[in-house]
Parts: C-alpha cells; structure tokens; sequence
C-alpha cells in the first residue's frame, strides 16, 4: 500500500500527474519523483527510461511526455 498523503495517492487518485522517472527497477516496475517523496510505479505500458517525465494514473505510466536529453 503506498504512502498517503492528505487522504489522497499521488498515483492513485482520480488525475493522471507528470512525474520524472528516477530509476527503472526489475520487472516493468520505476522509481518516480513526486511531491510527497519517492514512489514506486509499473512502466510496463510505455517506454521510459531515467530521466523522462511520465503521465501516471493509478500506479501506472500511461505516456511519456517528456523524455530526457
């Protein structure tokens, strides 16, 4: 279960959020930046890699709108 803040997940509320990838980790699975600390999500539907910014909706990147140069 991740780490609520507010009564509200980051990841798991209603809104896609843009985070930046920190790191990719073993099966489909990145650390990402958010505002209440490191998060871990599935990144098994897109190609991201450290560094991009992805739309992620219920623990799950749904697009990569910013890769990284």
């Amino acid at each position: 279960m991740p780490d609520c803040h507010d009564g509200v997940c980051i990841t798991c509320s209603d809104v896609a959020v843009a985070v930046r990838v920190r790191e990719l980790t073993a099966d489909g699975l990145a650390v990402v930046d958010t505002d209440a600390g490191p998060e871990e999500i599935s990144v098994a539907l897109v190609d991201a890699q450290p560094g991009d910014v992805v739309l992620v909706h219920a623990k799950e990147a749904i697009a990569v709108v910013e890769k990284s140069s």
